[in-house]
């Protein structure tokens, strides 16, 4: 996905996996009780800090904490900007 985003400072513009919609058991997970996804896809990256450059790309798949991010919807898509620092590692 392209977008005309471009992230200031340390901070990462992320696309959210889609929420587990079954269990590895095969029960159907309702609305209602699915947890926010802690995964997702980097989409694009700030400059970095002055003596810390960036150490992400786009395209990266990353783990973050549940909380992390502030949510925003970029042409009807759901995504998370946050700092690089709330980013726990690549998968």
């Amino acid at each position: 996905m392209k977008t005309q985003l471009k992230p200031l400072g340390d901070r990462v513009l992320v696309k959210p996996a889609p929420a587990e919609e079954k269990t590895k058991g095969g029960l159907i997970i309702p609305d209602t009780a699915k947890e926010k996804p802690q995964r997702g896809k980097v989409i694009a990256v700030g400059t970095g800090k002055k003596d810390e450059p960036m150490s992400l790309k786009p395209n990266d798949d990353v783990l973050y904490g549940k909380y992390s991010g502030t949510e925003i919807s970029i042409e009807g898509e759901d995504m998370l900007i946050m700092r690089e620092s709330d980013i726990f590692c690549t998968i």
